[in-house]
């Protein structure tokens, strides 16, 4: 997994409320051998019936073609736990995403692969809102996991909070076996202990000793 420490991009701003994963990435075109996670995301939003792009649809214009940041309403991520909903996203340099709140899965997915999930206090939320309109993606915003900072224009810094625990997880990319593995010296002290108070029920040689 990357680690997160900071990221510089055009943010888009999707608004709708309960946007769901299959939204995200619809299941049909998740069933080839290697889908194509870029063109995945939001592809039935995306795009017309006959392939060509859907001029309405914020990604498809052009200031928000090269978007950094997602910026959207409350429960976002509902629906099944699919984690090509995530990778779409990094697939298409979204490393952010701003709501004003998100479905439990979909936080966590994001957490396990790179994507910080931000939610802002409401009023904080609003005044983020009404800027990336403002900006309508003529300049990007810059957001820091370090100082725990959105820095932007059209106004000042917006800060916003994240438990500790998935903020080092972010920053050092650590997945939950990446941060089982920082334990690794207590779990084998742990077995040792274990081998030797209880040795009956030792059935196989540890592989990392020998």
């Amino acid at each position: 997994m990357q680690p997160f420490s900071t990221h510089t991009g055009i943010a888009v701003p999707m608004l709708n409320d309960d946007i769901n994963t299959d939204q995200i990435a619809p299941v049909q075109a998740m069933r080839a051998l290697k889908p194509d996670y870029k063109k995945l995301l939001f592809m039935r939003a995306r795009l017309r019936d006959d392939g060509s792009d859907n001029p309405d649809f914020v990604l498809n214009q052009s200031q928000f073609r090269n978007p950094g940041i997602l910026v959207t309403g409350q429960n976002f991520g509902a629906g099944s736990s699919r984690e090509a909903a995530v990778w779409g996203m990094l697939a298409n340099n979204i490393r952010v995403i701003v709501a004003k709140s998100f479905a439990d899965i979909y936080r966590e997915n994001c957490l396990q692969n790179g994507l910080l999930p931000v939610v802002l206090k409401p009023q904080d939320a609003d005044a983020f809102i009404a800027r990336i309109m403002t900006v309508n993606g003529a300049a990007p915003f810059t957001v820091d996991l370090q100082t725990q900072r959105i820095s932007g224009p059209s106004g000042p810094d917006i800060t916003f909070d994240i438990p500790a625990a998935d903020r080092t997880r972010l920053l050092e990319g650590l997945d939950d076996i990446g941060l089982t593995l920082k334990h690794t010296s207590e779990i084998l002290n742990w077995e040792k202990r274990m081998a030797a108070d209880q040795p009956w029920l030792q059935t196989a040689t540890d592989s990392r000793t020998s």
